[in-house]
């Protein structure tokens, strides 16, 4: 229904035009390549340049990434949604003539950052010393002192709290000892000796577990202790100055995002290259295209180039792709068929299916008017301001669709943030409004906002099974058509005022007319199901097994569509108990301030927890319930070769329509 009509392409060319041409395709972003797999042609290895372009676009990408957290951009709320910088081609080229001096920028940062990260390392390792050798700092003496031409020293630490003369009584008896420091987990020891009982010393402080001390240098504890210190300042007067030298290529980040994208476009042109097929003065390149943007491209391809090219109906056995096209109703959920599957080749698109109840729903779910003027106002205002992407572009105007949904269901139902009108004329003025609801309060009425749930999810469920039944019968499946559909109505349309008389009052009317059709429903269900059989034991069981797995199924989905009215429910009664709060206090001034600090808090909670409960939950009525009737999916998206960028994008980007 809205998948576009592909064809295949193939262009042959000179050979020094490829890079051209593949520029041309890249910039117009209207054909998938396929990789060249005729024999008698000869393909290019482009690995060690696409290599280059990778390692150089890294080096680009690696200085924006320091950059960014030693010199942030500013940016303000408008910039969440702005999308990408539009350049002239001419002056693109400009900007690439300047690649060489933007690289060398972006060394100079990555240098600096390493500087400032050797640094920092050295900092922590000073720190770690530094706690070490406090303990010592009562030690008079340099760290490495062995001892004198008749004695010995050993300056270490055992793992315990140690007394001098406890130890000494374990030493020989010409040592002396001074414990330094100690605590309970260890103490350091300061031991002297005669030489000539130097080694019988150290083996019984061996031991104790004795520890000679780490540092061999000829300082004082004291004496290091200042000399570290001074060494962390001049590193930390590095590190300052380095983080300013980094941000002072702030005014280069557009330079860095340019050659980011620049060396993207070719590192994707010469994957490009590789997939073309080469004789020895011409190339050949095949793919796919939408119908639609064929004539244009031939005609510019033609006009610029010495070029043959063909457009040929991709065979049943061929991969092609899916692109999509929808109205400006039904784009802006065409990300949600993308999230499930794209349509496969005997699939239509789901899109525009599924579109208006997808808004229905959504606004049904969250229903309060001001949540849905709130979201209305939002979107309009980014979709105005901003230059959005197509992506958020589509993604916005889905959400401002949404917005007016729940607008109109929200007035229907009279909640306005909840029930804020009456609270705030009860509590401030003193008077009681009634219901402003334009059709009724689910609150007051749930059996009735449940019946209708149920009926429009049975709507909905019409609404796949008339598409299966539309499917069937172009495909030349008439009598499928007509037999897996008709039954599944007349059983639906029988049970549902039977049901519903359960719950409410039905017109006995509507009772009297459902019970024959009904009937006839299942009989020509048990009759019809099991046609494919050969045997009659096979036919009526088989038909049975569809009765069955009918009830079963369409309860379950019919069920499903309680939803609405959970949902709905849940939003009116969270906004009502955020007002109740808010008007607690006795005093006027303290319950109007109160009001107003819960209201903006509360609600703006309350709405986003609810919006993506209405999101995810309409989304799964789509998923769940409607796709089940008729889709397949498992289509491939359509890939074409385009200006893969992050921050730049080409005025004539595109063909118009």
């Amino acid at each position: 229904m809205a998948k576009l009509r592909m064809k295949k392409i193939e262009l042959i060319a000179l050979l020094t035009d490829s890079k051209k041409i593949i520029e041309l395709l890249q910039r117009r972003g209207v054909v998938e390549l396929c990789r060249n797999d005729d024999d008698e042609l000869t393909g290019t290895n482009v690995t060690a340049v696409v290599g280059e372009f990778e390692k150089f676009r890294s080096t680009a990408a690696q200085a924006l990434e320091i950059l960014e957290i030693y010199a942030p951009e500013k940016t303000g709320f408008s910039d969440m949604f702005s999308g990408k910088t539009e350049v002239e081609k001419h002056a693109f080229g400009r900007e690439a003539m300047q690649l060489e001096k933007i690289m060398n920028s972006a060394g100079d940062i990555i240098r600096s950052s390493k500087i400032i990260d050797d640094a920092a390392n050295e900092i922590s390792q000073i720190d770690m010393r530094y706690d070490n050798l406090k303990q010592w700092t009562p030690l008079d003496i340099p760290l490495n002192f062995k001892g004198t031409d008749s004695t010995a020293a050993f300056i270490g630490t055992v793992p315990f709290l140690a007394d001098a003369d406890s130890l000494e009584q374990n030493l020989p008896e010409t040592c002396s000892v001074e414990v330094v420091s100690a605590t309970k987990e260890q103490s350091c020891l300061f031991v002297m000796c005669s030489n000539d009982v130097s080694s019988q010393t150290n083996e019984e402080l061996r031991k104790m577990a004795f520890v000679p001390v780490g540092e061999n240098i000829s300082l004082t504890p004291s004496e290091l202790l200042d000399k570290l210190k001074e060494k962390q300042k001049e590193l930390k007067e590095t590190i300052e100055n380095t983080k300013k030298a980094i941000a002072e290529h702030e005014s280069e980040r557009r330079e860095f995002k340019f050659a980011v994208d620049y060396l993207q476009m070719r590192k994707d042109k010469y994957d490009a290259l590789s997939s073309l097929g080469f004789t020895e003065n011409t190339f050949v390149l095949t793919g796919y295209i939408p119908e639609k943007f064929s004539a244009a491209l031939e005609k510019e391809i033609t006009g610029k180039f010495t070029a043959s090219v063909t457009f040929t109906d991709p065979s049943e056995d061929d991969d092609v792709p899916v692109m999509l096209e929808n109205s400006g109703f039904s784009a802006p959920v065409e990300g949600i068929t993308k999230m499930y599957a794209m349509p496969s080749k005997t699939d239509v698109d789901p899109t525009p299916i599924m579109s208006f109840f997808y808004y229905l729903f959504f606004g049904m779910m969250l229903s309060d008017a001001g949540y849905g003027l709130t979201m209305l106002i939002g979107t309009t205002i980014v979709l105005k301001k901003c230059k959005l992407e197509d992506s958020m572009y589509k993604t916005m105007k889905m959400f401002r669709n949404c917005g007016i949904s729940t607008l109109i269901w929200g007035a229907l139902f009279g909640s306005w943030f909840g029930d804020i009108v009456q609270v705030i004329g009860r509590e401030f003025f003193h008077k009681e409004i009634g219901s402003i609801a334009l059709w009724f309060e689910p609150m007051d009425d749930p059996i009735k906002l449940l019946l209708y749930s149920f009926g429009l999810g049975i709507l909905h469920l019409f609404l796949g099974v008339a598409v299966s039944f539309k499917m069937s019968w172009d495909d030349g499946r008439k009598l499928d058509a007509v037999l897996d559909t008709v039954p599944i109505y007349m059983i639906i349309l029988g049970v549902a005022p039977l049901g519903a008389s359960i719950l409410t009052d039905v017109p006995g009317i509507l009772k009297t007319i459902g019970t024959p059709v009904l009937i006839a429903g299942v009989v020509l269900l048990v009759l019809t199901s099991g046609r494919s059989s050969k045997s009659v034991f096979g036919k009526f069981f088989g038909g049975l097994y569809a009765l069955y797995n009918t009830a079963t199924g369409w309860l379950s989905d019919i069920l499903s569509y309680s939803r609405l009215l959970a949902l709905g429910l849940a939003t009116g009664s969270i906004a009502g108990v955020i007002n109740l709060i808010g008007t607690m206090p006795e005093n006027t001034v303290f319950k109007a301030v109160l009001l107003v600090i819960v209201f903006i808090v509360g609600h703006s909670v309350n709405m986003a927890i609810n919006l993506l409960g209405a999101y995810v939950h309409t989304d799964r009525l789509q998923f769940v319930e409607l796709f089940s009737k008729f889709y397949t999916g498992g289509g491939r998206e359509f890939e074409p070769l385009t200006v893969n960028t992050q921050y730049i994008k080409f005025k004539e980007e595109k063909y118009n329509e």
